[in-house]
């Protein structure tokens, strides 16, 4: 499908990419990780053509259909089903063509068409698009609305769509879920999990490249290595080669310092002049080796106040909405304790933000009463956050204003554990891209040292490293959370409980994030039958009652019957599975002695690592034989309870 072969690329003077090969294959999903500013975004450049290589090959396999997102798209006036459907070209030029045929009367041409028209699944056409949006988070009175009435994350999640609709053999996806809410991420999932072309998506969701991808390629010292399994095989794995490589390294260290003390002790020497003039070529042979260094760039902690309230915040009875419009919350009424930590769930626009609006005070209620303790201190994270940056200032006078009696040294101190290093401390913020203004507006709200932290999607533009040091401080801040997230490891790393926001109330939600899954499936299950019982209603037909009601007693028995065998298939692959990741444990726990790695242990260190592999395959075969019995019984079992 794509074949890369010694690239190379600069951008700006500095090497991005050097002599790197890579190859992925139809079929293939894979997942592209490494900091922000490695290249990664650059690769799609190259790989679409819009970038020319300093030295090296980009090719493609011939044919091939390649869908990209666009980052930018217009504030069109075109109403947004019609612009996901502007996606396939093939469509819109037969739609064209069919129409200037009947205009002119032309029946064989019609004939000819309206078969060409059906090929390209042309009469479902609308239909799919609609799936689409509607699987994104759009409600069905808005897919009739111009790209224009809405806002810049709204247009970026029909512009996936469009992607999505778009025919495609290659699909390459920058950052899809950035403007996502967890509902709609997860619809993602399963969509890309069926996708049956060649995936390559850059993504710094953990979770996300768990459950959609087959393969991760790892931007690496401008190296590409590409890793077999999902990103968590791949951190194990490029774990265990650290280890590897760094005991390598300083093997070769011992060996140069050895030989340099022997040139240094010999060269003067007559009688060890020829051999410390050997050694000295030895050493210029010798490959330099670099330190192997996979810690994060980034350090911090989130300090609280040192005073704190009890409670901190409490609403009561309240009712909250925006002016001129309906309430979406009422008869909210809580404490927020010191020291609690709360995961919002819940559907797209149910309120999650409006509610984490009206905590802040930046959202005044319509009915009820809002309480603050006497020593509360708001940290305040929304999404549009960096919105509020002052472009033209620096990260050193953003914290200068909010402690004008800070030390030069402390606040540099400071802006270094948040990854602004040297002279970056006196960057103006309009040149930084959008993980480094995240990355400020979360150092500015540590400095404040909040006791109450409102995060409202805070992972928005954050790599992998930055969100896992957010994580850390998460973990150790002493104050109470409230996350907005739909970044999964983060919250379950970060919250101890969790409230669902939904129908207009905010309960808690008695379960973790598997239990949500199956709850939104079963809401989204639930409001289809009520839309396709209304539409029966309203065409005139009892949806309550069956034509033949026996014939579908018989078709529930039948379903049920083949329901055990596949039951069957699951529990077997599930006991292999978890039979090989305990063996995968024990070799995993073994090779991470690093004394395996000495030379006297090498026949020890080749057979576990032959056993890796070896059960790697047996696992893998199991979870592809757990998944597809999997499948096959969700989708009988809503075949069940479309039957009964």
């Amino acid at each position: 499908m794509i074949a890369l072969r010694q690239l190379a690329l600069q951008r700006g003077g500095a090497p991005l990419i050097d002599e790197a090969d890579l190859t992925l294959h139809a079929g293939h999903k894979a997942g592209i990780v490494g900091p922000n500013g490695a290249g990664k975004s650059s690769l799609f450049g190259l790989i679409l053509g819009e970038l020319t290589p300093d030295s090296g090959t980009v090719s493609l396999a011939g044919g091939v259909r390649v869908a990209h997102m666009a980052q930018e798209i217009d504030a069109l006036e075109r109403p947004i089903v019609d612009y996901v459907m502007d996606g396939d070209h093939a469509l819109r030029e037969a739609e064209r063509a069919l129409a200037a045929a009947e205009e002119s009367g032309e029946h064989q041409r019609q004939a000819e068409l309206h078969a060409h028209f059906d090929t390209l699944d042309g009469y479902t056409a609308r239909a799919r698009a609609e799936q689409l949006l509607v699987g994104l988070g759009f409600s069905q009175a808005q897919l009739s609305q111009p790209l224009a009435a809405f806002s810049g994350g709204w247009r970026m999640r029909a512009n996936l769509a469009r992607t999505l609709f778009t025919p495609s053999d290659l699909l390459l996806l920058d950052e899809p879920t950035n403007h996502l809410d967890l509902d709609a991420l997860l619809w993602l999932e399963q969509w890309l999990a069926r996708y049956s072309g060649a995936l390559l998506l850059i993504s710094h969701d953990r979770d996300f490249l768990d459950a959609v991808c087959d393969h991760i390629i790892h931007f690496d010292r401008r190296k590409l290595v590409v890793y077999k399994g999902n990103y968590s095989r791949f951190e194990r794995t490029r774990s265990e080669r650290l280890v590897r490589e760094q005991v390598e390294h300083e093997k070769t260290m011992a060996r140069r310092a050895e030989i340099e003390d022997f040139v240094r002790r010999f060269k003067a020497k007559a009688t060890k002049a020829r051999q410390a003039q050997s050694r000295m070529k030895m050493l210029e042979r010798m490959e330099e080796t670099a330190a192997v260094k996979a810690d994060s760039p980034f350090h911090f902690t989130i300090p609280c106040s040192d005073k704190i309230s009890h409670p901190l915040l409490g609403l009561d009875r309240a009712v909250i909405g925006y002016p001129g419009q309906p309430p979406q919350l009422s008869g909210v009424r809580f404490s927020l304790l010191p020291g609690q930590r709360i995961g919002l769930l819940g559907p797209n626009g149910a309120g999650k933000s409006t509610l984490i609006k009206a905590l802040t005070g930046e959202l005044a209620l319509v009915e009820g009463q809002r309480t603050a303790g006497e020593h509360l201190a708001i940290g305040y994270f929304a999404q549009h956050q960096v919105d509020g940056l002052d472009l033209s200032s620096t990260p050193f006078n953003h914290v200068l204003r909010l402690s004008p009696s800070a030390g030069e040294l402390e606040i540099r101190t400071f802006l270094g554990s948040f990854g602004f290093h040297g002279d970056e401390v006196y960057a103006t913020v309009e040149s930084f891209s959008g993980g480094e203004k995240a990355r400020l507006a979360l150092s500015l709200i540590a400095w404040q040292k909040p006791n109450l932290l409102l995060l409202d999607e805070p992972t928005n533009h954050l790599d992998l490293d930055m969100r896992e040091a957010l994580t850390d401080a998460l973990a150790t801040f002493e104050g109470t959370v409230i996350l907005v997230s739909h970044d999964r490891h983060l919250l379950r790393a970060c919250v101890d409980e969790f409230w669902c926001i939904a129908d207009g109330r905010v309960t808690p939600f008695d379960g973790d994030l598997d239990d949500y899954r199956a709850w939104l499936k079963a809401r989204v299950e639930g409001e289809r039958r009520e839309a396709r019982a209304q539409k029966d209603a309203d065409a005139g037909t009892d949806s309550t009652r069956t034509p033949d009601r026996k014939e579908a007693r018989r078709q529930a028995a039948e379903l049920r019957e083949k329901l055990r065998p596949l039951k069957k298939v699951s529990d077997k692959a599930e006991q292999k599975m978890s039979k090989a990741q305990g063996e995968l444990d024990k070799i995993e726990e073994a090779l991470g002695d690093a004394t395996l790695y000495e030379a006297d242990r090498k026949a020890e260190l080749t057979k576990l690592l032959a056993s890796q592999g070896e059960i790697k395959s047996r696992l893998d075969e199991a979870e592809a034989e757990w998944f597809e019995a999997q499948e096959a019984l969700e989708e009988m079992e809503a075949q069940l309870k479309a039957a009964d």
